[in-house]
């Protein structure tokens, strides 16, 4: 499974506590974030690597997510959030992490005056950090959606896009934006330690989708879907035992807590590491063809059901990813032509997160972006679970070009979006009531 079918362990993630880092000083706030940080992951990236040698098992990305800064900065009297964000890049890249996560505001039913502030800053923060993750909360089932947040959120996502377009607006690939985003998260860019977290600890992000793949295809060509289930199943238990493993030793050498695991099959650019690649081997010609959302609810369903039964602290988001940029398959199909924007949107009513790396013209209008942003909420709100939006406007490219990031980010296909103006609906502002089954106490 490791070294045929790319069987790895996509993140250790170590949740850290920063909410007694506040101060009305931000030059205190700064230094006792540092300090915060180093405390508990000095050594973090080190033990990583001993268990990964010890276990012969690839831990491909080492990670911290800390408590939304917005909490953290508004105790100042002078909050300078892209101070704050510096301070976090640059003890991410000292202690030896991928990435940072955790400039993140929760605003679902409005902001505070350190979540506006911080919500501002995110387009500067973004362009002079490397490691640096944000994430903003716009609505929940429980609270309805914020559209003001979305309608500036949208401009926040421009503006970010804007501020990198040297680097194919890889700001906007590190931005993405939340209906009931999970406070145990450990998977970028939305990846915080939420209020009601302990002090520290380790979540734990598995993989494993080319293992998946390679399961399905050892089935003969006409097993039914139950037995396609079962064998899913099956699979995920043996991921996800890998990944329970790996998280209790590494939390035991740390010290800390083991937190939780999350179950979601993340893809890589890697041949053979794809989602996409799934569906084909369900048979479905590619991803896009009708079908596959219909795949990508069963293979959700059973990852979940196989995986829970080899941990009792599953979360974060749990289930598949569908990050165009970030999936070999997904990128082919796009590019092809076989995946469109709306056959995405429709995959996100079945899939852990929703609109993912997904590459668009930059000339979009900002209500557009709203617009998308607001259905996605929509479908969120509406179905109890988490929904995103990560969505780059990469500036001065157009349907037929790409954005190449490289690494995890991978690359991606400018995809088209539809020309119809959003901007009188997206422009009259306040929040879209909560659902009815919201009233459930």
């Amino acid at each position: 499974m490791i070294k045929l079918h790319n069987l790895d362990i996509r993140t250790v993630t170590l949740a850290i506590s920063l909410r007694d880092c506040a101060n009305p000083d931000v030059n205190v706030v700064c230094e006792n974030i540092r300090n915060k940080i180093l405390k508990y992951a000095g050594n973090f990236v080190e033990y990583a690597n001993e268990i990964e040698n010890d276990y012969s098992i690839p831990i491909i990305n080492k990670r911290i997510s800390v408590t939304p800064i917005s909490i953290v900065g508004e105790a100042c009297e002078n909050p300078d959030y892209v101070k704050i964000a510096k301070t976090l890049d640059e003890t991410a890249k000292e202690v030896g992490v991928n990435f940072i996560g955790g400039f993140s505001a929760l605003v679902e039913k409005g902001c505070t005056k350190g979540d506006k502030l911080l919500i501002e800053s995110i387009p500067e923060a973004l362009s002079v950090t490397e490691c640096l993750c944000a994430s903003v909360n716009l609505a929940s089932s429980k609270a309805g959606i914020n559209m003001d947040a979305v309608l500036k959120m949208a401009d926040i996502i421009k503006r970010s896009a804007e501020y990198t377009k040297d680097k194919d607006s890889i700001g906007a690939a590190k931005l993405v934006c939340f209906c009931n985003s999970a406070s145990d998260n450990p998977f970028m860019a939305g990846a915080y330690c939420g209020y009601g977290e302990p002090e520290c600890a380790l979540n734990v992000g598995v993989s494993g989708p080319g293992v998946v793949r390679a399961a399905i295809k050892g089935l003969p060509e006409n097993a039914d879907f139950s037995d396609l289930a079962n064998m899913i199943k099956q699979t995920a238990y043996k991921i996800t035992s890998t990944g329970e493993l790996v998280g209790r030793k590494l939390a035991n050498k740390l010290g800390i807590p083991f937190g939780v695991i999350d179950l979601s099959l993340a893809p890589t650019p890697e041949a053979g590491d794809s989602v996409a690649g799934i569906f084909q081997a369900m048979g479905l010609e590619h991803a896009g063809a009708h079908g596959t959302t219909a795949a990508l609810a069963m293979l959700n369903d059973a990852v979940k059901k196989g995986g829970i039964m080899a941990s009792s602290h599953v979360g974060g988001l749990s289930g598949a990813f569908i990050p165009v940029s970030e999936d070999a398959g997904m990128i082919e199909a796009a590019g092809k032509g076989y995946l469109s924007f709306d056959k995405l949107e429709a995959m996100t009513c079945v899939c852990s997160v929703g609109i993912d790396m997904v590459a668009i013209p930059g000339d979009t209008p900002v209500s557009t972006i709203a617009g998308v942003i607001a259905d996605e909420m929509a479908i969120g709100m509406i179905n109890k679970k988490t929904t995103a939006v990560r969505i780059i406007p990469a500036i001065g490219k157009k349907v037929g070009d790409k954005v190449s990031f490289g690494g995890l980010l991978g690359e991606a296909p400018i995809m088209s979006v539809n020309t119809l103006s959003s901007e009188n609906f997206v422009k009259r502002g306040g929040r879209i009531p909560a659902p009815i089954h919201s009233l459930n106490n």
